[in-house]
């Protein structure tokens, strides 16, 4: 799990967001019952990004909420994530994909 896990953070920070989504999903099913929400909610940001890169608005937003529900419980840090800060990220894409653009700032995990 924690390969997959460091794996997943490596592919997010090299904006490889498929990828991403592909090892922090063996994280989460890896994972406790306490922390799969965590893990999960890493994958939708992982998938919210894939999706705008995709040109998808609907997928895009319903990804960007599902994060934030699933991380905000962790906040402010967990696992050595800057959890509020991946917080204000979504928050800032959900306003840009809001206003009718998907150019969304990398995430910085």
């Amino acid at each position: 799990m924690e390969g997959a896990y460091k794996r997943g953070l490596e592919a997010i920070r090299a904006r490889r967001y498929f990828e991403a989504h592909e090892e922090l999903e063996e994280a989460w099913r890896a994972a406790p019952a306490e922390e799969r929400d965590f893990f999960q909610g890493l994958v939708h940001v992982a998938v919210a990004w894939y999706q705008a890169g995709r040109g998808r608005p609907v997928a895009t937003t319903r990804q960007l909420e599902k994060a934030a529900r699933r991380l905000g419980p962790f906040a402010p840090a967990h696992r050595g994530v800057d959890i509020g800060s991946v917080l204000g990220q979504v928050e800032a894409a959900q306003a840009r994909v809001a206003e009718g653009s998907l150019a969304l700032d990398p995430p910085e995990i």
